[in-house]
């Protein structure tokens, strides 16, 4: 079993920045693709930054230029640097992986999230 806990997230005012960590722990050996989501209260879940295992991302339209993934392979841990932040990227924010291997098949494993809040 993989286990994913988020970090980092709380209050900040607009033009401000947060880092947000995801620590996989568990059987990580077949972590492939990881990604970073969000909520906004009464909205639909949005794809913010996938990753692949190489490191390749992608980012939405709306996070371009102002976050950045990353992943540190070594330490199983995903981050998200956000900056200019916007009352709009207020959300929960998910962190996902990707399980993807002979031995355990796929799975998709979320964190519990973490709530960011950007004040105007």
């Amino acid at each position: 079993q993989v286990q994913l806990v988020e970090s980092g997230g709380g209050l900040v005012q607009a033009g401000g920045s947060l880092r947000l960590s995801c620590a996989a722990s568990g059987d990580t050996t077949c972590i492939s693709a990881m990604g970073w989501y969000r909520q906004a209260p009464g909205k639909e879940g949005e794809i913010v930054a996938p990753v692949t295992s190489g490191g390749s991302a992608n980012y939405a339209d709306s996070v371009k230029g102002r976050f950045t993934i990353s992943r540190d392979n070594a330490k199983n841990t995903l981050y998200l640097q956000m900056s200019s932040l916007k009352p709009e990227d207020t959300a929960v924010y998910y962190c996902k992986a990707e399980i993807n291997c002979y031995r355990l098949g796929y799975l998709e494993v979320w964190g519990q999230g973490t709530l960011v809040t950007v004040s105007s």
